[in-house]
């Protein structure tokens, strides 16, 4: 079978998955991806022979202090349009449509693949955590405060990939499905995750790609705890160790190591390494990017669920009660379990042959 897959570029997540599921479908079909943004430059240099991708231009997001900046946003979106992303992607459409000639498209919230899908009338199945967000039912308390956002959030997942013939995603939270052709599974994980085995160290694991959290440090140094910093300052060469905060540069086996063997983790909202902390029972302290409400809905479901807090803001209080709370969550946690990816891959594998074969999308949620 020929698929074409679809892999969004804003935030590695989405290509840090993908890669999971790529390596299973190049197995028994031929698989073409396009991909923007750094997400194709990770995918590009673990493809292998068998994997052939394609960087288009896609669409990004501004963030400052922590918080996404709307009209800088478009600002940039458009200069990034008018600037040659438009007559890149046409170049690539014409190029996939004349070389590749794909019969299937697998989307991870990423609309060039979609389109090229309903403009050629193929079967476009949709794999990622973000529709959640719209084709399910969620409590007061998960929106409470944040209705604005999560109705704009809801709005615009309804219009990225309308009338996909599936939706699989990828959610350690469940709540009632409300779409049809929509079903829930467990968080995609990297073999090293699935190969890591937890122990409950002294550390914390801490990860913030926003730089401008100015009074970070100085809250985690008072913990009293050692604390292995990821993302805070760009560009290190090698570790820089200020008493018990320690700045290291990014290592995928050294932040899987540091991850399984963390006392806790303090991090955004961002659903991958949320994901991978909850398989490990690594108890989180999630401060969600203010007005991304993707990010605000996972940490809420993690404090909902009992495997952390959320933290509008990190404060002193905050960081205490999640340290004083660790051993509730742990208990917690131990009882969440999943079998590594299979569920997903063999649905998606069924979903994929079933549209091949022409046969109509599954009425059931």
């Amino acid at each position: 079978m020929r698929i074409l897959y679809g892999v969004v570029g804003e935030g590695m997540g989405h290509a840090v998955r993908s890669r999971v599921v790529l390596d299973e479908l190049v197995k028994s079909h031929d698989v073409q991806v396009v991909v923007s943004g750094r997400a194709h430059d990770y995918l590009a240099q673990r493809a292998g022979e068998h994997l052939a991708v394609k960087k288009i231009w896609g669409y990004t997001i501004v963030t400052e202090d922590n918080e996404v900046r709307n009209f800088k946003t478009l600002l940039a979106n458009l200069k990034g349009a008018f600037t040659g992303g438009w007559p890149k992607n046409i170049k690539a459409y014409f190029d996939i449509a004349d070389r590749f000639r794909p019969e299937v498209v697998v989307s991870d919230f990423e609309s060039w693949s979609y389109l090229y899908g309903m403009n050629h009338r193929l079967p476009v199945v949709s794999v990622d955590n973000m529709q959640i967000i719209n084709r399910c039912k969620h409590d007061k308390e998960i929106t409470r405060g944040e209705e604005m956002s999560f109705q704009i959030a809801k709005g615009f997942i309804k219009t990225k990939l309308p009338g996909a013939y599936h939706y699989l995603i990828t959610t350690f939270f469940r709540p009632p499905v409300r779409k049809r052709r929509t079903t829930l599974h467990p968080p995609i994980l990297r073999p090293a995750i699935l190969a890591a085995r937890p122990e409950s160290g002294r550390h914390l694991l801490v990860y913030q790609t926003y730089t401008t959290h100015k009074d970070l440090p100085e809250l985690l140094r008072r913990t009293g705890l050692e604390c292995r910093i990821y993302g805070l300052r760009r560009d290190l060469a090698e570790d820089q160790r200020e008493g018990d905060l320690l700045y290291r540069p990014f290592s995928e086996q050294g932040f899987i190591e540091d991850l399984r063997t963390a006392r806790g983790v303090v991090a955004s909202g961002g659903f991958t390494l949320m994901g991978e902390a909850v398989y490990l029972h690594r108890p989180m302290l999630s401060e969600p990017v203010a007005k991304q409400f993707e990010q605000i809905l996972n940490a809420r479901y993690l404090q909902k669920e009992g495997y952390g807090l959320c933290a509008e803001e990190i404060t002193q209080e905050k960081l205490g009660e999640f340290l004083e709370r660790i051993p509730e969550f742990e208990r917690n946690l131990s009882r969440y379990s999943q079998d590594g990816n299979e569920d997903l891959l063999a649905k998606l594998e069924e979903v994929l042959q079933r549209a091949a074969r022409g046969e109509p999308a599954e009425a059931e949620a």
